[in-house]
């Protein structure tokens, strides 16, 4: 292998994308009007969503408090303490985390008026608009009946015996807006990998060009990772301006976390999709079945990824398989870079993850591009 070549391959195929303006439209439109167009999502319903309880009264009031948060709604409760609540919440494990103080219900039944404190990871914005409801409401109707229980005329409690502070983490406004462009923006770095990459590779047959290449002296590694290098590079370009431009300018989202952190995740997402899409050349064969593939494989990538529903909120075999998906692991390591300033210490594993995947799925696509081009030259 030649890396003249490759770097040669790859101007080429950066001229072609150059003379095809649909596709140019396409890049544009995604990382700009589509990434506005996130901005509009809409709270959903909570459905298996994992709670916290920091209880440092154990008293019999703050075992009723954690016993109240059932299904279909909430998982079990998970009794943790500071350190490990802040862990949790930074690693997107907890969408809430109630924090309990001591010597809660001796206030209580005195009249003091304590404090439950409730944390809520603001990034999953299908949960947390709705998902602090839930919880004051919960709270409110399990302490009113503890107060009627333990009065002596059992008289109905006064709605103020408990105040309940609701701090929101890393989205304090609750704005939509944070959360929908930085997930639209991601989805975009997928579809336009998977597209770019793909088309690069049917034009090449749908032109005839691809028979040029046959006579030179490239070889079927040289083709697919130049395509690999320059598509990524594109689209990587182009999630960076919309990152700057759109998200942060336009949309005056504050991003607190590592740009070139996230870019560097970016990166290798770019990596393995362009894999992907390359693959999925090799099997369709022409655009209109490219097409229709994409379809099959960009809505589950974005539906159950996490970027648009709370992977918690979804089947545990269905999560399990999602793991082989790329996508999974750049919503993973976008969320915790962008929203909760994370680093390398946290988002290490979704790093190693999509270098195993990327070097799987470029395998996988070399195998089959190398028994095409062989079909093709014999």
């Amino acid at each position: 292998m030649r890396w003249q070549h490759v770097r040669d391959l790859g101007i080429k195929e950066l001229w072609s994308l150059a003379r095809e303006p649909f596709l140019i439209g396409l890049i544009l439109f995604a990382f700009t009007v589509s990434v506005f167009a996130g901005t509009r999502v809409s709270p959903e319903t909570l459905n298996n969503t994992p709670i916290a309880i920091v209880d440092e009264d154990h008293s019999p009031l703050s075992v009723r408090l954690g016993d109240g948060f059932l299904p279909p709604y909430f998982r079990a409760p998970q009794l943790v303490d500071w350190a490990q609540m802040e862990q949790r919440l930074d690693r997107g494990i907890d969408s809430f985390a109630l924090v309990i103080p001591p010597q809660f219900e001796r206030d209580l039944l005195a009249g003091r008026q304590p404090t439950l404190q409730l944390n809520v990871d603001a990034t999953r914005m299908s949960q947390a608009f709705s998902g602090s409801g839930y919880v004051r409401t919960i709270l409110e109707q399990d302490l009113k009946a503890f107060l009627e229980d333990h009065s002596e005329d059992h008289r109905p409690a006064p709605a103020d015996a408990v105040e309940l502070v609701v701090r929101a983490r890393f989205n304090p406004e609750l704005s939509k807006v944070w959360f929908g462009s930085i997930m639209q923006l991601i989805n975009q770095v997928t579809l336009l990998a998977l597209v770019l990459s793909g088309a690069a590779l049917i034009r090449e047959r749908e032109r005839g060009t691809i028979e040029h290449l046959l006579v030179m002296p490239v070889t079927p590694l040289e083709i697919m990772l130049a395509k690999v290098w320059s598509m990524g590079l594109v689209v990587l370009l182009a999630a960076t301006a919309s990152l700057f431009l759109v998200v942060q300018g336009a949309l005056q989202v504050p991003i607190t976390g590592s740009i070139p952190l996230f870019l560097a995740g970016t990166a290798l997402q770019l990596f393995a999709t362009t894999s992907m899409g390359i693959f999925m050349g090799t099997l369709a064969g022409s655009m209109p079945r490219f097409g229709l593939m994409l379809v099959m494989v960009v809505l589950p990538l974005q539906m159950l990824s996490g970027s648009i529903t709370p992977r918690e909120s979804m089947p545990a075999w269905v999560q399990l398989a999602m793991l082989v998906a790329p996508n999974t692991h750049y919503v993973m390591l976008g969320q915790s870079i962008l929203y909760r300033s994370a680093g390398i210490a946290v988002v290490w594993p979704q790093f190693l993850a999509l270098v195993l995947i990327g070097c799987g799925f470029f395998t996988i696509a070399l195998l089959r591009f190398r028994r095409t081009f062989a079909s093709m030259v014999s």
